[in-house]
C-alpha cells in the first residue's frame, strides 16, 4: 500500500489549531498535504477566544471532537497520519480503534478512561475539571499555563506564549475523557501502528504516564513505540526545539 502523504494534526484543550501553524508550514515543506482543522468552538484568533466565548464551546464535548476529525477523516481521499496533542492524543487513540488512520502519533497524550493518571496529573487538571462549579467553561490564569504548560520556559517567552496560544476551554470536554465510557480504549485489538511522544518535564502528563498508556497495547504485531524527549514541557509543540520532535515523528512514519 503506498504510504500516505496526508497529515491531519488535531490539538489539544487550552489551546486552538492556531498553535499548528509553524508545524504546518514545516510539513508542507517535507511534501505533505497538511490539515489543521479547530475543534467546535476553538475558531478564530486566541486572543478574541479569551475574551469571548465561542458559541459552540460549553456544548463541546470529546465525543464531538472525536466525531468531527472522524467525519473530516471521512471525506479526505486517504488515510491520514494523525497527529495530536494532550487531549488529542487521547483522541487520536480513538482513531486508531476506528480504523481511520494510516498512522497515529499522540504527543503528551491525554489517558483513556481506562487508565490510571498519578496523583499529579489529578492535581493539576482540577481547576478544569471541577465538578463543584456550575461554570461550563474554564480560562487558565497566567500562572496557570506557566506551571501546567510553559513550565521549561524564560518568563518573557511563558508571557509570549500564553498571548500566542491560550484559549477558553469547555468543562465538557475534560469531563467526558474521565467519565465517558466512549473514552476507553480497546488495547487488545490489532491496530495501526502508533508513536507515543513525551516530554521529560511534562507537568501534566509526565513521561511515566506516556510508557504506561503505550505499554498497555497488547498485539504482538501492532506496532506501538515510545520516544520521551527528556528536556521537553507539555508545550512540547511549541517550545524551542519542537523540529527535532517533528522530524522525529517523519523519520519514524517513512520507516514504518
Amino acid at each position: 500500500m503506498t504510504k500516505s502523504k496526508t497529515i491531519v494534526l488535531v490539538h489539544g484543550m487550552f489551546v486552538n489549531n492556531n498553535s499548528w501553524s509553524e508545524w504546518e508550514s514545516y510539513l508542507q515543506q517535507k511534501g505533505f498535504t497538511v490539515y489543521a482543522p479547530p475543534n467546535p468552538g476553538h475558531e478564530g484568533d486566541p486572543y478574541r477566544l479569551r475574551k469571548n466565548l465561542h458559541y459552540e464551546l460549553v456544548n463541546t464535548g470529546f465525543v464531538d471532537v472525536v466525531t468531527k476529525i472522524a467525519r473530516f477523516i471521512d471525506r479526505l481521499p486517504e488515510k491520514p497520519l494523525v497527529i495530536g496533542h494532550s487531549m488529542a492524543g487521547l483522541a487520536v487513540q480513538k482513531l486508531l480503534d476506528l480504523d481511520k488512520v494510516y498512522a497515529a502519533v499522540s504527543i503528551s497524550g491525554a489517558p483513556p478512561k481506562n487508565v490510571l493518571p498519578p496523583l499529579s496529573t489529578v492535581k493539576t487538571i482540577w481547576p478544569a475539571v471541577n465538578f463543584f462549579t456550575l461554570k461550563k467553561y474554564y480560562l487558565g490564569s497566567r500562572d496557570w499555563y506557566n506551571k501546567a504548560f510553559f513550565n521549561t520556559l524564560p518568563r518573557t517567552e511563558q508571557d509570549k506564549a500564553y498571548n500566542l496560544v491560550a484559549v477558553t476551554e469547555s468543562r465538557k470536554t475534560i469531563r467526558e475523557t474521565l467519565l465517558k465510557s466512549f473514552s476507553n480504549v480497546n488495547f487488545k485489538k490489532p491496530h495501526q501502528p502508533i508513536l507515543f511522544i513525551g516530554g521529560g518535564k511534562d507537568a501534566i502528563f509526565p513521561p511515566e504516564l506516556t510508557k504506561k498508556i503505550a505499554h498497555k497495547y497488547q498485539d504482538p504485531n501492532s506496532k506501538t513505540d515510545v520516544k520521551i524527549f527528556d528536556d521537553k514541557s507539555h508545550f512540547i509543540c511549541g517550545e524551542k526545539g519542537w523540529q527535532d520532535v517533528a522530524d522525529y515523528i517523519l523519520d519514524w512514519y517513512e520507516n514504518l
